[in-house]
């Protein structure tokens, strides 16, 4: 046997490449970097898409979709670069520090001033990092085959890869958005991706042509970025301050959700992602027709459990009774029940009830809170957000009700806030069929919340509902006589035929954003 070159039945042995330079193992370290920041800004659009659009399952599907197909597209463009590989590298690495550090603040900003934009710019800048990060890894696969042989190659730059991967898809809902907010932490790692970029021009100031101009260029992206950092907070504030009708008192991010309280002339409103889930001039009619029609039907109750409600409005409520010997405040957000067990501005609001003595306040998923204790209750105060995505959505599901058919007593009653029965009646109506579809009696009734419109709520029990003769002295909305036509639904709000939302259909979903959206449209 021969090889070319070589004489007949001699096999020319192969040459080793050369063991991995300093310089290499630097690159590979930059890996690490690239990747982190790459599923960065992937998990913030995501992120701000959830917010801004709902549905949070769609838009991340709809986001991770589009940045892997840009990258993609990237890698295969990066065959047509073939000469000045650093330089080509350093450049795409400031792009990307640019425009995926300002992606959060670019998005914020548009979803204030020009919402109609929003999805354009989203998808637009998601494509356009997406390409560049494409661009990224075979060049620096190219770069690095000079010295590496192949198999070593794949295997080290792969390995940096995922390891950057799994560092920030860690580190973004534990620590990054809870301590920093979307905007600090895009502009953050946008630097990080810029300082790749400084590396690089140093790794390679031997291999670079116009050095000054590439210094130039890098010292430009990080002043721009570090320039972003120090007024993150204001960039967040002007967009907010143009999206709230009132003046913002406090915004803050937690792995879950974005909180912000305003304050005008309708006194404190709460948002969660852009929703309104009270204003202070009304919230007393919400939650007094939450939870005054099952407390006072039950007449003596003694344990309760509030799920959601993480203000402390409905525990307030529930205190107002004397037999009350527990109180069980299952909230999944801790960041809630700490704001408004220690805002003195909101803890005034709740009447302090988060600082009650009877409160025991669990941090935790209903849906595995009821899974996983066996301890029932006379009465169930259930009060999440609406349905907007699917994570809600498994709330509202006859799986939920079943396991809160466990939970009750056998003289106990649940009450369910199931959205508006005039806006989205057949969401309305699906929580009643769902809640029934489960053997439990559904007594569904409605009141007017001006912050909100008609409002709708429904009583779950193994018995018949009756109307209570007495409510607590000094309720601001409710009284006896009253009460018995909040169940009294008109024409345009009477039951019409619903689908039992399941966990493999989440149905109410796709139905409230429909419903929903002709409102908003």
């Amino acid at each position: 046997m021969s090889t070319p070159g070589g004489a007949p039945g001699i096999t020319t042995p192969a040459v080793p490449l050369p063991g991995p330079r300093p310089i290499d193992i630097a690159l590979l370290a930059s890996v690490f970097v690239i990747a982190a920041c790459g599923l960065l800004y992937e998990l913030a659009a995501g992120a701000l898409a959830s917010y801004v659009l709902g549905d949070s399952v769609l838009q991340f599907s709809t986001v991770i979709g589009t940045y892997l197909f840009a990258m993609g597209v990237g890698s295969w463009l990066s065959r047509y670069f073939e000469r000045q590989l650093p330089a080509h590298f350093l450049r795409i690495e400031l792009l990307v520090a640019l425009i995926g550090g300002a992606l959060p603040a670019v998005l914020f900003l548009a979803n204030a001033y020009v919402p109609s934009a929003f999805r354009v710019l989203l998808y637009g800048m998601v494509l356009l990092v997406g390409t560049l990060v494409g661009l990224e890894i075979p060049l620096v696969m190219r770069i690095l085959k000079r010295n590496v042989q192949l198999k070593d190659l794949v295997s080290q730059v792969l390995t940096f890869d995922y390891l950057g991967a799994l560092a920030v898809s860690l580190a973004f809902p534990l620590l990054l958005v809870p301590q920093l907010g979307l905007v600090r932490t895009g502009l953050l790692f946008g630097f990080m991706n810029a300082a790749v970029a400084v590396w690089a021009l140093w790794l390679f100031r031997h291999e670079l042509r116009r050095f000054g101009a590439h210094a130039l260029a890098c010292a430009l992206v990080l002043a721009a970025l570090l320039a972003g950092l120090l007024g993150a907070e204001h960039i967040t504030r002007f967009a907010e301050d143009k999206f709230y009708q009132d003046r913002i008192v406090l915004s803050s991010a937690s792995p879950y959700q974005r909180i912000v309280v305003t304050h005008g002339r309708a006194g404190h409103r709460l948002y969660l992602n852009g929703n309104l889930q009270f204003a202070e001039r009304d919230e007393y009619r919400y939650h007094e027709a939450l939870v005054h029609p099952v407390m006072a039907a039950h007449g003596h109750p003694k344990r309760v459990a509030v799920l959601g409600g993480g203000d402390g409005m409905a525990v307030r409520e529930v205190l107002k009774y004397p037999s009350v010997e527990s109180v069980t405040l299952v909230e999944l957000d801790p960041a809630m029940t700490q704001l408004f067990g220690s805002h003195p501005t909101l803890r005034q609001l709740n009447g302090d009830a988060l600082a009650s003595r009877k409160l025991t306040i669990v941090n935790t998923d209903a849906f595995q809170w009821l899974q996983q204790g066996d301890d029932t209750y006379d009465v169930i105060v259930v009060d999440f957000p609406d349905p907007t995505n699917f994570a809600i959505g498994k709330l509202y599901t006859n799986s939920f009700y079943a396991l809160l058919d466990q939970r009750l007593a056998a003289s106990g009653y649940a009450v369910v806030q199931t959205t508006s029965p005039l806006v989205a009646r057949r969401s309305f109506w699906t929580v009643v069929t769902t809640i029934e579809s489960v053997g439990l009696q559904a007594r569904p009734y409605h009141a007017h919340v001006p912050s909100f419109g008609e409002w709708g709520f429904v009583i779950a029990s193994r018995r018949p509902w009756r109307v209570p003769a007495e409510l607590p002295a000094g309720l601001r909305f409710l009284d006896a006589a009253a009460l018995p036509l909040l169940f009294d639904f008109p024409r345009d709000m009477a039951r019409v035929p619903a689908e039992v939302n399941r966990l493999s259909n989440q149905v109410l979903v796709h139905t409230y954003e429909q419903e929903w959206g002709q409102v908003a449209h």
